[in-house]
């Protein structure tokens, strides 16, 4: 599983520092991801994620012990499934 520290604490539908009433997902799909452009990386990284059937977990860096709870599975980011 690839991990991706990022500003905001997961993937929304759209960017939560415009739209207030942005959803975030828990879960989400690669290929959603993909079909939405929903602007968490690169679209070519993305693509290659789904490709090689890798999965990744999008969380806050700011958050205390972020990095530290994603690696025990404690996330509280989006995982993104292939």
């Amino acid at each position: 599983m690839i991990l991706s520290a990022s500003a905001d604490d997961g993937v929304y539908d759209s960017d939560p520092k415009l739209n207030k009433d942005a959803k975030k997902y828990d879960t989400i799909p690669i290929k959603e991801v993909v079909e939405k452009q929903l602007g968490v990386m690169d679209l070519a990284a993305a693509v290659l994620c789904m490709e090689n059937k890798m999965p990744m977990t999008i969380f806050g860096l700011n958050g205390e012990n972020s990095i530290i709870n994603t690696v025990k599975g404690n996330s509280n980011g989006t995982v993104i499934t292939v």
